[in-house]
């Protein structure tokens, strides 16, 4: 009588137990699963960032250029 009344004190704990594990496993795919979903908006927004940026770079070369420009005249017409 007593190792039936183990054994299925045994089996209820390996119920609780793989339940447990199920329980905790979910967690962690949906954790996982959240983690993923934000890492794909990181990238799509740093992609987007990049792409802001090689876009505008070269117009700031070229502010640059004719800030020069405008500023060696203005220097010119002030020295004259």
């Amino acid at each position: 009588m007593f190792a039936l009344v183990l054994t299925l004190i045994g089996t209820l704990c390996w119920a609780v137990c793989f339940w447990w594990m199920h329980r905790i496993s979910s967690r962690q795919d949906s954790m996982l699963q959240e983690l993923h979903e934000v890492t794909r908006r990181i990238e799509r927004i740093s992609k987007a960032e990049h792409d802001l940026i090689q876009e505008v770079h070269p117009k700031i070369d070229k502010m640059k250029d004719q800030i020069d420009t405008v500023a060696d005249k203005v220097s010119d017409d002030a020295q004259s």
